[in-house]
Protein backbone atom coordinates (compact mmCIF):
# COMPACT_ATOMS: atom_id res chain seq x y z
CA UNK A 1 0.00 0.00 0.00
CA UNK A 2 1.28 3.45 -0.89
CA UNK A 3 0.78 6.30 1.54
CA UNK A 4 0.29 9.93 0.51
CA UNK A 5 0.88 13.32 2.10
CA UNK A 6 -1.19 15.22 -0.44
CA UNK A 7 -3.92 17.64 0.60
CA UNK A 8 -6.51 19.19 -1.69
CA UNK A 9 -8.11 22.62 -1.26
CA UNK A 10 -6.17 23.12 1.95
CA UNK A 11 -4.16 25.95 3.48
CA UNK A 12 -1.47 25.08 6.01
CA UNK A 13 -0.81 28.11 8.17
CA UNK A 14 2.44 28.75 10.02
CA UNK A 15 2.75 27.02 13.38
CA UNK A 16 1.55 28.74 16.53
CA UNK A 17 5.11 28.98 17.84
CA UNK A 18 6.78 30.17 14.61
CA UNK A 19 9.08 33.06 15.51
CA UNK A 20 9.42 34.43 11.97
CA UNK A 21 7.32 37.56 11.61
CA UNK A 22 7.57 37.36 7.82
CA UNK A 23 8.45 34.68 5.27
CA UNK A 24 12.19 34.14 5.39
CA UNK A 25 14.28 32.32 2.81
CA UNK A 26 16.08 29.42 4.49
CA UNK A 27 19.86 29.80 4.43
CA UNK A 28 21.66 28.24 1.48
CA UNK A 29 24.63 26.06 2.35
CA UNK A 30 26.74 23.59 0.41
CA UNK A 31 24.52 20.73 1.58
CA UNK A 32 21.02 22.08 1.18
CA UNK A 33 18.79 21.65 4.21
CA UNK A 34 15.32 20.16 4.01
CA UNK A 35 13.91 23.68 4.48
CA UNK A 36 16.05 25.08 1.65
CA UNK A 37 15.02 22.26 -0.69
CA UNK A 38 11.32 22.58 0.17
CA UNK A 39 11.57 26.34 -0.36
CA UNK A 40 13.36 26.03 -3.69
CA UNK A 41 10.99 23.37 -5.07
CA UNK A 42 7.84 25.31 -4.14
CA UNK A 43 8.87 28.95 -4.67
CA UNK A 44 10.53 28.55 -8.08
CA UNK A 45 7.63 26.65 -9.66
CA UNK A 46 4.42 27.25 -7.69
CA UNK A 47 1.55 24.85 -8.30
CA UNK A 48 3.63 22.38 -10.34
CA UNK A 49 4.31 19.78 -7.60
CA UNK A 50 2.20 17.97 -5.05
CA UNK A 51 3.31 17.53 -1.46
CA UNK A 52 4.35 13.97 -2.36
CA UNK A 53 6.48 15.35 -5.21
CA UNK A 54 8.19 17.90 -2.93
CA UNK A 55 8.90 15.35 -0.21
CA UNK A 56 10.21 12.66 -2.55
CA UNK A 57 12.34 15.07 -4.60
CA UNK A 58 13.83 16.42 -1.36
CA UNK A 59 14.61 12.87 -0.21
CA UNK A 60 16.04 11.93 -3.61
CA UNK A 61 18.25 15.01 -3.87
CA UNK A 62 19.63 14.50 -0.35
CA UNK A 63 20.30 10.78 -0.97
CA UNK A 64 21.66 11.05 -4.53
CA UNK A 65 18.69 9.20 -6.02
CA UNK A 66 17.19 10.08 -9.41
CA UNK A 67 13.94 11.97 -8.62
CA UNK A 68 12.36 10.21 -11.64
CA UNK A 69 13.04 6.72 -10.18
CA UNK A 70 9.53 5.27 -9.85
CA UNK A 71 10.70 2.25 -7.83
CA UNK A 72 12.53 4.46 -5.31
CA UNK A 73 9.43 6.65 -5.04
CA UNK A 74 7.20 3.61 -4.44
CA UNK A 75 9.59 2.37 -1.76
CA UNK A 76 9.67 5.83 -0.13
CA UNK A 77 5.87 5.98 0.08
CA UNK A 78 5.46 2.32 1.10
CA UNK A 79 5.62 3.62 4.66
CA UNK A 80 3.99 6.75 6.00
CA UNK A 81 5.87 10.04 5.65
CA UNK A 82 5.45 13.27 7.56
CA UNK A 83 3.40 15.78 5.58
CA UNK A 84 4.26 19.43 4.90
CA UNK A 85 2.67 20.39 8.24
CA UNK A 86 5.98 19.23 9.75
CA UNK A 87 8.16 21.16 7.28
CA UNK A 88 10.51 23.78 8.73
CA UNK A 89 9.15 26.10 6.03
CA UNK A 90 5.96 26.57 8.06
CA UNK A 91 7.36 25.80 11.49
CA UNK A 92 10.41 28.08 11.46
CA UNK A 93 10.53 30.27 8.34
CA UNK A 94 7.04 31.83 8.20
CA UNK A 95 5.55 30.37 5.02
CA UNK A 96 2.05 29.00 4.55
CA UNK A 97 1.43 26.30 1.94
CA UNK A 98 -1.66 26.35 -0.25
CA UNK A 99 -2.73 23.05 -1.80
CA UNK A 100 -5.03 23.55 -4.79
CA UNK A 101 -7.85 21.28 -6.05
CA UNK A 102 -5.30 18.98 -7.74
CA UNK A 103 -3.07 18.89 -4.65
CA UNK A 104 -0.35 21.09 -6.14
CA UNK A 105 1.38 23.42 -3.67
CA UNK A 106 2.63 26.99 -3.51
CA UNK A 107 4.19 29.09 -0.74
CA UNK A 108 2.87 32.35 0.69
CA UNK A 109 4.74 34.50 3.24
CA UNK A 110 2.76 35.10 6.41
CA UNK A 111 2.87 38.90 6.04
CA UNK A 112 1.35 38.90 2.53
CA UNK A 113 -2.16 39.88 1.47
CA UNK A 114 -2.40 36.51 -0.33
CA UNK A 115 -1.66 34.65 2.94
CA UNK A 116 -4.34 36.66 4.76
CA UNK A 117 -6.87 35.94 2.01
CA UNK A 118 -6.11 32.20 2.03
CA UNK A 119 -6.23 32.09 5.85
CA UNK A 120 -9.71 33.68 5.73
CA UNK A 121 -11.07 31.58 2.83
CA UNK A 122 -13.98 29.48 4.15
CA UNK A 123 -13.92 27.21 1.07
CA UNK A 124 -10.51 25.79 2.12
CA UNK A 125 -9.67 23.26 4.80
CA UNK A 126 -7.40 24.97 7.32
CA UNK A 127 -4.56 23.28 9.19
CA UNK A 128 -1.78 24.68 11.36
CA UNK A 129 1.78 23.56 10.87
CA UNK A 130 3.05 21.43 13.72
CA UNK A 131 4.58 23.23 16.66
CA UNK A 132 8.34 23.19 17.04
CA UNK A 133 8.11 22.72 20.79
CA UNK A 134 5.70 21.00 23.11
CA UNK A 135 3.21 23.26 24.81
Amino acid sequence: MLHTTNYRNTFIEVSEDCRAEYGEEPPIAENLSIAALHYRLMIEQPYTRTSDDVLFETHALRKGIDPADADARAEFFSKGQACLRSSPISKRYGWGTHHDAEGRVALYPRESDEYAALAADPSLTHKKAMRSSRA
